[in-house]
């Protein structure tokens, strides 16, 4: 049977702002002020996010962050930096309790991704999910898309989509990030690596690693099309039918709120985690 859940298109927002907004979503749909929700964003700004627990001062070189003219963040989410620029992102939460959603991260991100896959089959895309052989890796990439992780969306081996996840509050969030095209020297540069030659190798071999629509489809895609594609997409992935959903002002001075006084915040980017606890900041 068909599932109603609320669609939320916000456009393009600063870094800290989407961010916010991804959090605000788990606390309302905890306080029960909204029900399921599948949210569809851009950035306002080439944005480099890092995961919860990871830490920027060993691989970021926050020069180059700043000579890109980069907003920098950290997420909610665990995993590696991502850079957002030209691409769709999307944001979903539904409760922890629902019958739909496994107990299982793995077989969680198999059914919430299946709106992503069929979002890129209707671009032209025939993507699959991706299944890592088990191996023990000899270094944690810091650049999210040089690996595929379980369920995210490759073509022909190459990776076209990150996603990550968390629980909290009884509430799961899954965000990911869809690239229509990527500027791989601005984020190659934005890495810390022990020479030149190491980082034009790294480079090199990325393309061998990752692909965007634009490449497979020789085609430019703008964000309308991407929206209209993927919300679509998890229609018809997740069987769920949309009511639009309208933030008030003061949903808006919360979200401002957060983004102000947490993910601006040198605490929050800036720290480790240990750190974190240490000074009290430990969301």
């Amino acid at each position: 049977m068909q599932k109603e859940w609320l669609f939320l298109d916000t456009g393009h927002h600063d870094a800290a702002v989407n961010m916010a907004l991804d959090e605000c979503m788990i606390n309302w749909l905890n306080e029960g002020k909204i029900q399921p929700t599948l949210r569809l964003y851009g950035w306002k700004k080439p944005s480099l996010s890092i995961g919860h627990f990871q830490k920027a001062g060993k691989t970021i070189d926050f020069n180059a962050v700043d000579k890109h003219g980069c907003q920098f963040v950290r997420r909610l989410t665990g995993g590696s930096a991502v850079l957002h620029d030209n691409e769709l992102t999307y944001s979903l939460v539904i409760s922890e309790k629902d019958p739909g959603i496994p107990k299982s991260v793995k077989d969680a991100y198999y059914v919430l991704s299946k709106g992503v896959l069929e979002g890129y089959r209707n671009l032209g895309v025939e993507a699959d999910y991706a299944l890592p052989e088990k191996r023990a890796r000899r270094e944690h990439s810091a650049i999210c898309f040089e690996e595929p992780a379980y369920y995210e969306m490759v073509v022909d081996g190459k990776k076209l989509s990150g996603n990550a996840q968390t629980r909290k509050n009884g509430v799961l969030m899954q965000h990911g990030s869809v690239p229509m095209r990527m500027d791989t020297d601005m984020l190659f540069d934005l890495f810390r690596f022990p020479s030149e030659k190491s980082r034009q190798r790294k480079r090199e071999a990325f393309h061998h690693k990752a692909v965007t629509i634009d490449e497979l489809t020789n085609k430019q895609h703008t964000y309308e099309m991407m929206t209209a594609a993927f919300k679509k997409g998890f229609e018809t992935g997740l069987n769920i039918a949309f009511k639009p959903l309208k933030l008030s002002e003061s949903d808006w001075e919360e979200v401002f709120y957060l983004a102000d006084t947490k993910y601006e915040s040198e605490a929050l980017n800036f720290h480790s985690s240990k750190e974190r606890v240490t000074s009290g900041q430990t969301n």
